[in-house]
């Protein structure tokens, strides 16, 4: 059996991994039980643990508020990356990391592949998620030796094991369709929404199996917009709101959002359709 440590255990994603992963008896971590941004710490306390396996599924994620607090971002996507990715190197340790579709500039209508090289995001968010992956790259140009697995993600929601602890997509579809009569939602931004549970049991297939390190592209598939995805989640829901296609240009946010954000998988299992994963999500409400 693997010893394995998956840090951001209580979050979304986090929380998913270690139920999949519970036949191996994780350590599971989060934020009070280590400070991933303490160089020192990092290092002192994984060391002390000696896993095989790190999976780093802690992150800063809000978007908007990442165009105020960059240095924040920064220190929990990039610096603290470099802190994991620096001490799994040294114990010869598997780094397991997630980043997401915004680290590409949006204007690739058929999509992002694995080999395309990530350059100009149009949020901060998305930049410091970029500079994480560059701290990876960087580390292994360095080490060659040092193994990981970079896994590209987008749309994500999950688990809500704490009921009203994960803000998603989901969750605020189903609240404001229960208070309005009207929603309007983006139908010019595209990608494929990704249920965290469908991520999480893809992570422990790559390990498993031990498929080839790299970059990895894993979401569910088809693609489609967030307005189609609203709907879909409203008539699951079975809820009477309406909901009315609208340009990105009406709805004003602090952060830019890419218009195809789409992710290509060329080096993994094709994971089911979002259609099929929301209703699932929608049985373990």
């Amino acid at each position: 059996m693997k010893k394995i440590l998956i840090i951001g255990a209580r979050g979304m994603l986090g929380s998913d991994l270690c139920f999949v992963f519970k036949k191996d008896k994780p350590i599971c971590w989060d934020k009070n039980d280590l400070d991933i941004t303490h160089q020192k710490e990092v290092e002192r306390k994984i060391k002390k643990l000696n896993p095989e396996i790190v999976i780093n599924a802690a992150a800063y994620t809000n978007v908007e508020r990442a165009e105020k607090e960059f240095a924040l971002a920064k220190k929990i996507n990039a610096e603290a990356v470099k802190n994991l990715a620096e001490v799994c190197a040294e114990i010869g340790a598997i780094f397991v990391h997630y980043s997401t579709d915004y680290v590409f500039d949006g204007k690739k209508k058929n999509g992002y592949k694995e080999n395309d090289i990530p350059k100009n995001p149009v949020n901060r968010y998305g930049l410091s998620k970029l500079l994480g992956e560059k701290k990876i790259l960087d580390l292994k140009s360095k080490i060659p030796n040092f193994k990981f697995y970079l896994i590209r993600t987008s749309w994500l929601f999950g688990s809500k094991t704490e009921p009203h602890q994960h803000k998603n997509f989901v969750e605020t579809i189903l609240k404001l369709a229960k208070e309005k009569k009207h929603l309007k939602v983006v139908n010019d931004q595209f990608g494929k929404p990704t249920y965290t549970f469908d991520l999480a049991k893809a992570t422990r297939k790559l390990v498993d199996k031990k498929m080839p390190l790299g970059i990895y592209h894993l979401a569910n598939e088809s693609i489609t917009t967030w307005y189609k995805f609203a709907k879909e989640i409203v008539r699951l829901a079975g809820l009477k709101a309406k909901v009315l296609p609208c340009k990105t240009s009406e709805y004003k946010t602090l952060a830019k959002r890419p218009k195809y954000s789409i992710l290509v998988n060329t080096k993994f299992t094709p994971l089911r359709s979002w259609k099929n994963a929301l209703k699932d999500y929608f049985f373990s409400i």
